[in-house]
């Protein structure tokens, strides 16, 4: 008979519906959804007495009382953490581990998780430096990235896209101030941010926005690939990435990724893309200049890096190797 695993998640993007795929492989799946900070406390209840093991992704609301329910009956749990949960940077309000009660509540689960995973290098350094974890108690899987676009398109058009939910948070976290005011140094290139629009503050990137910017609103899977295809170049001019990833499917699709020299983006980037240092419209915009110089050649060289370093079948290996170690170890 098939472990059962109860999957413990807030929201439902691609890189949590991939793991949860992964897991389906060899074990049966319970979907434990909790959008808000409010459980259901009778459905964890039940849900953590039927599974032989609690998984979830990030320390937070989400995740606490299935995490410590687990604990106190002795299930092993196995946590995604890295991003909003283990950052802290308060210049600009980001990161559960500037202090409060979510600080508390995501150390309390982290602690009583019997295996942690993050995905990155610099997440796990992040947790060192952020929180009283010992490294040695999370293992490196970084994310695998599916190849939904074959051989990258012969010739793309001279645009930068950016993609991204746009609302107070965002407009410094992942840097789309930043994008909008760039393209007034590159008229000839177009600038497109496509995300949803989560509050006003879309209003102040149209106040912003010269005659080359173009902002979607929220697009399709179809649409958002065909803007990947589209474009030569990918920005992610983010103050915090764990991953980016984003990023790398840009670079499936062949666009030369623009992204600041700080967090997890080098270690994804390698050096098949172009670094900037800081978030100021002309450095971005230099970037942008660059990356259209690397041209196709750049385009297939980003392309391989991401099919080289972060396949899927290694995110496979990585997560059913913990789960099996949280299971019999």
């Amino acid at each position: 008979m098939k472990k059962r695993i109860l999957f413990v998640h807030n929201s439902n993007p691609s890189f949590v519906q991939i793991d949860r795929t992964i897991l389906a492989e060899r074990y049966e799946i319970e979907d434990l959804r909790q959008p808000g900070r409010i459980p259901n406390p009778l459905r964890v209840i039940r849900g953590v007495a039927r599974a032989d093991l609690v998984f979830g992704w990030w320390a937070s609301w989400h995740t606490f009382l299935p995490f410590t329910l687990a604990w106190l009956v002795r299930k092993p749990s196995v946590l995604i953490v890295g991003g909003f949960d283990t950052a802290n940077m308060p210049e600009i309000g980001f990161g559960y581990q500037i202090g409060g009660l979510r600080r508390h509540a995501s150390r309390w689960i982290m602690r009583r998780s019997k295996r942690l995973v993050t995905f990155s290098h610099f997440s796990l350094g992040e947790i060192e430096r952020n929180t009283p974890i010992s490294p040695t108690r999370v293992t490196v899987v970084h994310l695998g990235v599916p190849d939904s676009f074959g051989e990258p398109a012969g010739s793309k058009e001279r645009e930068a896209l950016t993609v991204g939910g746009v609302n107070e948070r965002t407009l410094v976290q992942k840097g789309q101030l930043a994008f909008v005011q760039a393209a007034a140094e590159l008229p000839d290139v177009r600038f497109t941010l496509a995300g949803a629009w989560l509050d006003d503050s879309v209003e102040r990137l149209r106040d912003l926005a010269a005659e080359n910017v173009l902002l979607t609103g929220w697009l399709s899977q179809d649409e958002l690939e065909a803007g990947y295809r589209r474009a030569a170049v990918y920005v992610q001019a983010s103050r915090h990435e764990g991953f980016g990833l984003a990023v790398a499917e840009a670079m499936l699709a062949g666009c030369v990724p623009v992204v600041m020299n700080a967090t997890a983006m080098p270690e994804v980037v390698g050096d098949a893309g172009v670094l900037i240092e800081s978030q100021r419209a002309e450095d971005v915009a230099a970037g942008v200049r660059r990356a259209l110089e690397l041209g196709a050649e750049g385009g297939l060289r980003a392309r391989e890096r991401i099919l080289g370093s972060f396949p899927m079948e290694r995110r496979r290996e990585g997560i059913l190797g913990v789960v099996e170690e949280a299971l019999h170890g």
